[in-house]
């Protein structure tokens, strides 16, 4: 076997020779396992040969080598090449290992080559077999670019099955004449010094011609491409569940976010509702305890009963849109949206607030055409969308303005405004109206205080129904909510049949 002359990539050897099939790109983990896979064979086929092996550094790849070695009555020889650094790294290692079932720097058939720094395998790995039954080539190359792909730079041990890596060219070759070429350009690249490296390719001469290759035997090529299924089968599957496990850890993951968010929240609306109880006690007591005076004038006894009065309805008001709103998400999941026509329900509750806008001097107009597709939502839902935004826009306007409520259909919704030329809304309190327990600052004389809950219990309920609420303001011109229901669906798809 004559050494080439000129020194050239044995990858480049390899895959300029007219019998190796064009390379292929592959992930590292497929590389691994085809060189597992032709490993495997040689042990259930009982197969003595001579195995040379260039692995990337670490124990995930290194077991696949071990596996053949421990067999004592197969292998004839093992040559693993490593660089330097990687030598190094191994023999630091063991020597921190107190305890190990399988020393393989003892085995007297295993030969480690350390190769010089700036030879030509740095980015090549491989798995050469020979042997009367098999004779073949394995081999892979990587680019410069993707050097942390295939080796652990952080010197950390990480199975390359689960790491997401580039791909690698690998080619596999079972031509024999390639082959040995193969092995005299690799004998060019062991060291020349003192460390037994011409001897060992001296004695790996030496069994290549004693072993000589038969012809190729159909049936066993046929158990190399039928493991390689298996095991790409394999691989697919365990991608397929380390998928499925990520997408699962990511669901919990938002779960848990959901959940902590949904315990915060309550934590502040069980807060917020001890301060908002609180308020209208701390009111009544005050005023029980000045009516105890023996001085009180019948005057100051009439503003402190009134103050209970209105603390108490502030307090009975509470209560009962505290009830509304936890109670609405339970109704909400036992109740099925039904047909509704808005003519039915609100010219009803605009006529209640006729009397109380009359003494106010409000002027209360309503346009609710009877034509209007129904919308999907419930009646008692409907009911109290209008009593609370009718309520804030009367309660809002001063003696001589006017409540305007109109409906029209706009797309696949019913559009309900509600418009008013009272007090207004400051433009940066707009986006808070809809929080719970929030009340506009008092801009006019008279009381305008309430349980801070009536939009938001208008907001949810138009939320479980599918709609939705606007907002526009300005302070001193008025307010115009505009709430949007959506039109019954199975009402319509039946007038179109």
């Amino acid at each position: 076997m004559t050494p080439l002359v000129a020194p050239m990539s044995l990858y480049e050897l390899a895959a300029n020779s007219e019998h190796t099939p064009f390379a292929l790109q592959v992930s590292p983990a497929t590389f691994k396992s085809m060189m597992g896979n032709l490993l495997n064979l040689l042990i259930e086929q009982q197969i003595s040969a001579v195995v040379w092996a260039k692995v990337p550094h670490g124990k995930a790849w290194q077991a696949e080598i071990d596996r053949y070695c421990e067999l004592d009555d197969l292998p004839q020889a093992v040559y693993l090449l490593k660089n330097q650094r990687e030598e190094a790294s191994e023999k630091s290692s063991l020597q921190l290992s107190e305890q190990s079932e399988y020393d393989l720097a003892e085995h007297p058939l295993i030969h480690s080559i350390a190769l010089a720094p700036e030879n030509q395998l740095r980015r090549e790995y491989f798995l050469l077999i020979w042997s009367e039954q098999l004779c073949c080539l394995l081999m892979a190359h990587r680019v410069r670019s993707s050097q942390s792909a295939i080796e652990p730079s952080n010197g950390q041990e990480e199975s390359p099955d689960k790491k997401q890596l580039p791909k690698v060219k690998v080619l596999f070759s079972l031509d024999q004449e390639m082959i040995q070429q193969f092995l005299a350009q690799l004998s060019l690249e062991l060291p020349t010094d003192a460390d037994g490296s011409i001897d060992k390719r001296a004695s790996w001469e030496t069994l290549i011609n004693q072993i000589q290759p038969s012809a190729l035997n159909a049936a066993l090529i046929g158990q190399i491409f039928t493991k390689q299924m298996q095991r790409q089968d394999e691989l697919w599957q365990r991608s397929t569940t380390y998928r499925k496990q990520a997408e699962l850890a990511s669901l919990l993951q938002m779960q848990n976010e959901e959940l902590l968010t949904a315990i915060r929240l309550k934590d502040e609306f069980l807060n917020n509702v001890g301060q908002e109880l609180r308020t209208p006690l701390t009111n009544m007591k005050t005023a029980m305890t000045l009516l105890n005076s023996p001085n009180l004038k019948a005057p100051q006894k009439q503003r402190y009963m009134d103050l209970l009065v209105k603390e108490c309805d502030r307090q009975s008001s509470l209560i009962t849109s505290l009830l509304d709103l936890v109670s609405l998400d339970q109704m909400a999941e036992q109740t099925t949206i039904q047909s509704l026509k808005l003519s039915d329900v609100v010219p009803g509750v605009v006529s209640t607030y006729q009397p109380l806008a009359e003494e106010k001097g409000v002027r209360l107009a309503y346009t609710v055409p009877e034509d209007l597709p129904p919308v999907a939502c419930l009646s008692m839902w409907l009911k109290q969308i209008v009593i609370n935004l009718l309520h804030n826009g009367v309660k809002f306007t001063p003696t001589g303005g006017q409540v305007w409520v109109r409906a029209k259909q706009q797309g696949d919704y019913v559009q309900l405004e509600f418009r008013d030329t009272g007090i207004g809304i400051a433009a940066n309190e707009i986006p808070k109206i809809f929080d719970r327990f929030y009340r506009v600052r008092q801009t006019i004389a008279e009381d305008t205080g309430g349980s801070g809950l009536g939009l938001t219990i208008v907001q949810q309920l138009l939320l479980h129904c599918g709609g939705s609420i606007s907002v526009k303001s300005r302070i001193g011109e008025g307010s115009t909510f505009n709430v949007l229901f959506p039109i019954y669906r199975a009402q319509v798809e039946k007038e179109d049949l």
